[in-house]
């Protein structure tokens, strides 16, 4: 019977120790958030990149459509 009530004690004790080691990562994390977004000003964010445009679609397009769809019928 000691055996379990030590088990259970380590098992407390683990639980207690991953507990507030979660906590205070919270509080770290809010707290570099906080000092990251005072300085943000150092390295502001570059621009958005604009996605390139696709070019229309041409009959040739078409062509390699039917084409395709032929084959896969005859084949």
């Amino acid at each position: 019977m000691a055996i379990l009530s030590q088990g259970l004690v380590l098992m407390f004790a683990g639980m207690g120790i991953v507990y507030l080691f979660l906590v205070v990562l919270i509080f770290v994390a809010r707290g570099a958030s906080a000092f990251v977004s005072k300085f943000d000003y150092v390295l502001p964010d570059s621009a958005p990149k604009k996605p390139a445009a696709r070019p229309a679609a041409s009959s040739d397009d078409d062509a390699n459509v039917a084409l395709a769809i032929a084959v896969a019928m005859r084949g």
